[in-house]
């Protein structure tokens, strides 16, 4: 189907630069953006190189005067005349043009990085959050049923209409805020790495959605560090790099020309077979005869909706448990990746490692020692977990903090060692001045880490540890794994990113329908 693009909206925008305010030099400098409607356009560039700037400008998240100072010009045009507040100039001056949010989301549809911050926050179901936009758009009830009905199936959210969005994985969070994005029918989508945390039907069914918005004459610019089957799919590519375009043009173009090499960007996930070479390659750990292993479940079974029914005395039904009879054992040195569908409760298998749930059969041990009846504090000085969203464990004032927070109680003098160790494994050695919230995605996510690895805990929990990290932090995940492992500790990740997973772990399990078993 080839779109009508006579009558869609376009979106241009000049940046010749926005800072801001605080900075001494500006974050974006030369940018220009053309999306016509019908286009695909990707922009693509590693940590910190301004793609999640440009999204919140180009979706008025950022406002000039209030956020920033913006040198350049925004311009909306539907069906070639203006829209939105018309063609918007600014010089960086108090006296430059205000963009009306409201009215510009009536045009553009913006889904940021971080996908939770996309929702209400005042909505106790999926279908009120997706119906959020609607009725204050004042559309009819039977129409909005409708809407929210069609939006559901696109997005692969038939089944999860009335859950609450806080229970939602991350796959999930993302799809329903791409939902949130597309509800209203805009005419031009901003997309911050809208892949992230999908597994490979999540995948599809993004990548299916973009094509039917693509068909109704929508124009979709797509943001992220990954050249993939979405962003190929593009037919142009800008290349930032601090802020700058250091390429353009054509996909194919832009590959032959080597732009991506420094970029940070990563280039496709390798074919199958080459991953399965890579991961033939890693020695698995030379366990002593009778060793006893780093951590161990034994029969566990876990269910949020199962609890209610033990405590009234009923036998939980089958239906009603996340995990069955979850049997695991992780040697010191071994590192083992859990992959598996979006909701299947790989982020729930990590928290019961350390206590963050209790099984509701079953027992987990670690270093032959069962955690039943332990505290967590406890449990957590001998097993680090890194959760799937690095804000839930940043809170100090800078990095050097962060990573330094409980260090003196468990290493003395010794700490501080530890703490720059830490930091130059993941590639902040010289970040410790910097508030952890000033960071991009990616070093909140290595922030994160570090602050796990800082405390040589004996078995590492990593949740997602591959989202938002570019081709560089990929390569400090995987050497600090690494690193880790030889050390002697054991390390289980959860992830989607099946291409890092079997160049890195020994061994690849599958967690699906409550089971894990050999992937």
């Amino acid at each position: 189907m080839i779109p009508d693009r006579t009558g869609g909206t376009t979106l241009l925008a000049s940046i010749a630069s926005f800072a801001y305010h605080g900075d001494t030099g500006p974050a974006l400098h030369g940018v220009e953006v053309a999306a016509a409607p019908g286009t695909l356009t990707a922009v693509l560039g590693g940590s910190g190189s301004g793609k999640s700037t440009l999204g919140q400008l180009l979706g008025a998240w950022l406002l000039a005067g209030r956020d920033g100072t913006l040198a350049g010009s925004l311009q909306l045009e539907v069906a070639g005349q203006p829209a939105g507040g018309g063609s918007l100039s600014f010089a960086g001056v108090p006296g430059d043009p205000r963009i009306d949010p409201g009215a510009w989301a009536r045009h553009v549809g913006y889904v940021p990085q971080d996908a939770a911050s996309m929702l209400s926050a005042v909505r106790g179901t999926v279908e009120e959050e997706l119906a959020f936009t609607l009725e204050n758009r004042g559309v009819p009830r039977e129409q909005m049923v409708r809407t929210v009905a069609g939006v559901a199936r696109r997005t692969g959210l038939e089944a999860l209409l009335q859950r609450d969005p806080a229970t939602l994985s991350g796959g999930e969070l993302r799809r329903l805020a791409v939902g949130c994005a597309v509800v209203d029918d805009p005419g031009v989508l901003v997309l911050d790495e809208p892949l992230e945390s999908l597994d490979q039907a999540g995948i599809r069914t993004v990548v299916e959605l973009v094509r039917s918005e693509l068909a109704r004459g929508a124009a979709v610019i797509v943001l992220s560090q990954h050249a993939d089957v979405l962003t190929c799919a593009a037919e142009h590519w800008l290349v930032l790099e601090d802020g700058k375009v250091t390429a353009a043009g054509a996909p194919s173009r832009v590959l032959k020309e080597g732009a991506l090499a420094e970029s940070g960007v990563v280039i496709a996930s390798p074919e199958p077979e080459a991953a399965d070479h890579a991961a033939a390659r890693l020695s698995g750990p030379k366990a002593a005869a009778g060793s006893t292993p780093a951590l161990e479940l034994a029969n566990v079974a876990f269910g949020f909706g199962a609890a209610s029914s033990l405590r009234t005395g009923q036998t939980p039904s089958a239906g009603h448990l996340l995990l069955k009879d979850v049997d695991l054992q992780v040697m010191p040195g071994e590192v083992v990746a859990v992959t598996g569908p979006n909701g299947a409760g790989k982020s729930t298998l990590l928290r019961l490692f350390n206590g963050l749930h209790r099984p509701l059969r079953g027992d987990v041990r670690v270093a032959g020692g069962s955690i039943g009846g332990v505290p967590t504090g406890l449990v957590a000085r001998r097993l680090g977990l890194l959760f799937q969203h690095p804000h839930d464990q940043l809170f100090e004032r800078t990095v050097l903090r962060e990573v330094m927070f409980g260090l003196d109680r468990i290493f003395g003098a010794g700490a501080p060692e530890r703490a720059s160790a830490a930091m130059a494994a993941v590639g902040l050695a010289d970040s410790g001045s910097i508030h952890p919230h000033e960071l991009p995605a990616s070093g909140q996510r290595l922030l994160a880490l570090a602050t796990v690895l800082a405390r040589e805990p004996s078995v590492l929990a990593l949740d997602e540890p591959t989202v938002a990290l570019d081709a560089h932090g990929l390569a400090h995940l995987a050497a600090a794994v690494s690193a880790a492992a030889g050390r002697g500790a054991a390390v289980v990740m959860v992830t989607h990113d099946v291409a890092f997973a079997k160049a890195n772990a020994h061994r690849l399990l599958r967690l699906d329908g409550g089971r894990l078993r050999p992937e």
